[in-house]
């Protein structure tokens, strides 16, 4: 008797928002831990999630160099969605996570990697935005353009969009 295939999640991270970046995360250790393979595909603003906190990008080009001065990215330092207030909100959150024990996007992050959760930047917005591989943190298991993410999401069983 043949076993059957593993299931699998593909999940397109285009949000760099703190709250969809943690929904995100939520989602993908939740099919990790029922077995299925999972796969981010970290695309646009969603790459800010999976950019180092610390240390600046540096870009070629004026355009790019702005954008990037702007848009430094990491997971420290995600906006919110809604009720940013200047930096309020994600503070107001962070805090609220820590009282009811619930993990930081660090955490998220480093459990997700834990659990073998791949995952995936996008080298067109890479390449649009001036970013290279050494903004990223370690744990990007592939550089790729949408054929490469379209392959492994005409296979997969869940295809979500954050």
């Amino acid at each position: 008797m043949s076993e059957e295939p593993k299931k699998s999640l593909t999940l397109i991270v285009f949000s760099g928002d703190l709250d969809k970046a943690l929904a995100a995360f939520n989602l993908a250790i939740g099919a990790a831990s029922m077995g299925m393979n999972v796969r981010m595909f970290f695309t646009f603003w969603g790459l800010n999630v999976i950019k180092k906190n610390q240390g600046g990008i540096q870009s070629k080009g004026l355009m790019r160099r702005m954008l990037n001065r702007m848009n430094r990215g990491g997971s420290s330092r995600l906006p919110l969605s809604r009720f940013h207030m200047l930096g309020i909100g994600p503070w107001m959150i962070k805090r609220l996570m820590k009282d009811i024990k619930f993990p930081q996007l660090e955490e998220l992050i480093a459990l997700a990697k834990q659990m073998d959760v791949k995952f995936s930047a996008c080298t067109t917005s890479m390449g649009l935005m001036g970013i290279s591989k050494d903004a990223f943190i370690p744990g990007v298991d592939a550089y790729c353009g949408v054929a490469a993410y379209l392959s492994e999401a005409t296979e997969s069983q869940v295809n979500l969009f954050i």
